[in-house]
Parts: C-alpha cells; sequence; structure tokens
C-alpha cells in the first residue's frame, strides 16, 4: 500500500466537508486530512497518519529592515488560520526573517528525526534570480520557496503540532523561544548507554541491512524511481526554458524571444522600403514583439516557478530518502547489536566448558584456540582467571541483552513511523503535483489565448493591402 508510487496526479482523494474558505485570497475551498470528519479518520489502519485538524499558512509582505546599516535584512509576514487546539489562536501572525526559518527546520529536525521534515531552499541559491538579495525579484523568489516551506510543514499531521512551530506563528518574543530551546530542548536527555560504547569498527557505516524488509525495499526502490523522473523533468525543462529564452549564457540571443525580435526588427526595416504596405507591416512587427513579450512573461510568470518548484520536489524528496536510511541505520544498530550478544554469550559459554572440564574451545573454531593460546602465555589461562573474566561478561551480557530490547523496540517503533511518513509524504507530493501542473497548464494557456489575440487582431491589417493584378 504504502511502497505503490502511483504516477497518476490528476485527481486527490481527500475528502472535505462544505466548509468556508478560511483564506479571504482562496476562492476554493480548501480540502485535505486535516478538514476531514471525525467520522471519515474512521476505518484507519494502523500506519496511516492522523490529522487533529488543518493549519494553512501563507508568508507574504517582504519588508528590508533596518535599511540604511550593515545589519540590514528581510522580514517576511507569516499567517495561520487553523482549528488546531494547541494555538491560541486561530488566525495567529508574526513577522520573521530568514534565520528564524532556519532554526526552526534544523531543530523540528533534531526533535522530529523520524519525520521528513522539509529543506529550506538555500541561503544564497535561487535559479533565474540576478542581482542583490534585497531586489523585489529575489525577496519574491524567496517568499515563495519559504511559502512552499511552511505549506509542507502544515500538511504533516506531527509537525503541524509541533510547539515550536506554534510559537513560530504566535511568539511575540521568539528569540526567548529560540535560547530556551536551545537551552532545554524537549524529550528526555539521551544518555549515553551500550551502543555509544561500541567501537567505530562494529557499526560500520557502509555495512547494509542482513535482512532487508521487503516494504522498505519498495519505497526506496519508488524513491529512486521518482526522483530519477523529477530530475529528468528539469534537465529538459530547463532546455525548453532556454531555447525558449535565456538562450546559452556564452552566446546571448540565441533564443526563440531574441529571434522574434530580431524578426520584427527586420519587417519594420522593410516597411520602410515598401511605401505602400508601411503602416502594415509596421504593426505585423509591433505583433512579434509583442508575441516575443508574451514568451519572455511565460518563462518569467510560469516556466522559472515550475522549474523551482520541481527542483524544491526534488530536495524534498531527499529528506525522504534521508528517513527510509536512517530506519535502516535502526536496523543494522539491532543486527550489529544481537551479534555482539551472540559473540559475547559464546565466549562466556566457553570459559564456563573449560572450567567444567569440557574442551570448550575445540569447537568453537580458530579464534578462540588462539584465545586460549595467548591467555597461556600471559598466565590467564587458569580457573581463578576465568571466573573472574566470567562475571565481567555477565555483566556485559546483561547490559548488551537490555540494548537489544531497547534497539528492537526503536527499529519497531521507527519503522511504524516510517511507513506513516510514507503516507504523509505520497498526500504531500499528490497535492504539490496537482498545484505545480495546474500553474503550468493555466500559464500555457495564458500563452496561446493571449497569442491567439494577438495574431487575431493583426489579420484585418494585413488584408487591408490592395494587390493589384
Amino acid at each position: 500500500m504504502f511502497g505503490d508510487d502511483n504516477d497518476v496526479y490528476d485527481t486527490i482523494t481527500w475528502e472535505s466537508p462544505n466548509v468556508a474558505s478560511p483564506d479571504e485570497d482562496d476562492t476554493t475551498t480548501p480540502s485535505g486530512p486535516g478538514f476531514r470528519t471525525a467520522e471519515s479518520e474512521d476505518g484507519r489502519g494502523p500506519h496511516d497518519p492522523k490529522w487533529e485538524g488543518y493549519l494553512i499558512t501563507s508568508v507574504k509582505d517582504p519588508v528590508k529592515e533596518l535599511a540604511e546599516t550593515k545589519d540590514a535584512y528581510v522580514s517576511y509576514l507569516v499567517t495561520a488560520k487553523t482549528n488546531l487546539p494547541i494555538f491560541s489562536s486561530p488566525t495567529p501572525s508574526a513577522r520573521r526573517r530568514f534565520q528564524d526559518f532556519v532554526f526552526l527546520r534544523n531543530h523540528l529536525a533534531r526533535d522530529f528525526p523520524a519525520c521528513v521534515v522539509p529543506p529550506l531552499p538555500d541561503k544564497h541559491r535561487l535559479e533565474y534570480i540576478t542581482g542583490d538579495r534585497f531586489s523585489p525579484e529575489f525577496m519574491e523568489r524567496r517568499r515563495q520557496d519559504l511559502h512552499r516551506f511552511l505549506q509542507r510543514l502544515a500538511r504533516h499531521p506531527t509537525l503541524q503540532r509541533s510547539t515550536l512551530v506554534r510559537a513560530f506563528f504566535e511568539s511575540t518574543e521568539w528569540h526567548v523561544i529560540m535560547h530556551q530551546h536551545v537551552a532545554h530542548p524537549p524529550g528526555p536527555e539521551q544518555s549515553q548507554g551500550v551502543i555509544d560504547n561500541i567501537s567505530d569498527t562494529l557499526l560500520n557505516a557502509f555495512a547494509r541491512v542482513r535482512k532487508p524488509d521487503e516494504r522498505f525495499l519498495s519505497m526506496r526502490e519508488n524513491v529512486d524511481k521518482f526522483e530519477e523522473s523529477i530530475a529528468t523533468s528539469e534537465r529538459l525543462w530547463t532546455r525548453v526554458r532556454g531555447r525558449t529564452t535565456a538562450g546559452n549564457p556564452d552566446n546571448p540571443g540565441e533564443d526563440l524571444t531574441a529571434d522574434y525580435h530580431d524578426l520584427a526588427v527586420a519587417v519594420q526595416g522593410l516597411g520602410f522600403l515598401e511605401s505602400g504596405i508601411t503602416d502594415q507591416l509596421n504593426h505585423f512587427s509591433n505583433t512579434l514583439l509583442e508575441f516575443s513579450a508574451l514568451l519572455r512573461h511565460t518563462t518569467q510568470n510560469t516556466t522559472d516557478p515550475f522549474l523551482v518548484h520541481l527542483h524544491s520536489l526534488l530536495t524534498y524528496s531527499h529528506a525522504h530518502r534521508a528517513v527510509l536510511k536512517l530506519r535502516d541505520q535502526k536496523q543494522l544498530d539491532l543486527e550489529e547489536l544481537t551479534d555482539y550478544l551472540s559473540g559475547v554469550t559464546a565466549e562466556r559459554d566457553r570459559l564456563s566448558a573449560i572450567i567444567s572440564g569440557h574442551a570448550g574451545s575445540s569447537g568453537l573454531g580458530l579464534s578462540a584456540y588462539l584465545r586460549d593460546k595467548v591467555d597461556a602465555i600471559r598466565g590467564a589461562d587458569d580457573d581463578r582467571s576465568r571466573v573472574e573474566k566470567m562475571k565481567k561478561l555477565d555483566v556485559k551480557i546483561k547490559e548488551l541483552q537490555d540494548a537489544v530490547t531497547t534497539a528492537h523496540e526503536t527499529s519497531d517503533a521507527f519503522s511504524d513511523e516510517t511507513l506513516r511518513e510514507q503516507a504523509v509524504f505520497q498526500y504531500a507530493k499528490e497535492a504539490e503535483m496537482k498545484e505545480m501542473l495546474t500553474n503550468l497548464a493555466d500559464g500555457q494557456i495564458e500563452l496561446y489565448k493571449s497569442a491567439m489575440e494577438e495574431w487575431d487582431r493583426i489579420i484585418p491589417v494585413i488584408q487591408r493591402i490592395r494587390v493589384d493584378v
């Protein structure tokens, strides 16, 4: 169920009751898991996520603060509409800067390691934007990226109820909240246990899970296919953009918009030669210029946002992959601890067999035989030394048994949470694909409708050209 990758994103199966639109700028009825009625949650599976309400977020109104100083920065108005009981107001709002978003993201990732915490846009990487970070284009593109980041948090049933997310929208003393969160992070303090004392050679970062779960193998395969498809789409649409508007940076002007502009200039020059149809040729030249401008407008308002969203969705999938990798590491910890416990138990049994007068070394292989010889050379092969060593091994076995039990519980809990995260990510992915492709289609429709209107207007002008036979 959770491993299946559905490549059809034209419909979203979220049901929504008849509720009023929570955003004045949005004329459509919101839908999604958070809008489901209590009855619709009946029949949930053990690995299905549970939403307790909705959270609708927005980022708008970027403002340059401390404009005339070297400490200038941009603040954004973050607003929300929610029915979650954790919020003290149904419409919280605050002004936050980019560093606040970074703090929020980093600490959510630390506090909720089993959750797919969406990534933030790179601090300096904004595609297709030139100029300084205070330019209107730069601030608008960053606003869109931050808006998408909060939307992804709002779609997550666990992250949307985080106290840190609540403070991000509501607190008037955000800096105090940040310091308190750093000084007193939520959750129990992690004490150093047996697993932390095992050498790095035991828990090898490059080791592979020996008993992989088919559910997660299928998930990883689907993630691979999804990321490959997104990367291919990004590469091809970047090529389309280059041929339409951007051109090659080394050869500026090698694109359709420049070609139509040059053609318009050539037609206008032709009009000066053809005195009888100068007016018509000038009108035709203006239509070519308008069409060139339409192509440029579509690139800036449709293609560029589409490419940015594609890349953002790819990085979001990377965050999902990281959770799958962490789940594998939890299972690997369990397997390595289990093997370590088996080895210590075997050593304890070997010593017990020797003390009892049985040939315990003979059946345990070359390593046990060599250990006996080394102990004999050191003079540590007497029963008293073996008894002392057995006592120490008994203590270690007890510690390892507790550690294996804890690791088993952790691995099982992490696996269950990963299955829920897969469902959440699937919901978010489908919603974003629907939004992204709809915006692209709307932009293309707008382009061709406007282009048809421009060319329709020029036809009567051309028809006024008299052709004498």
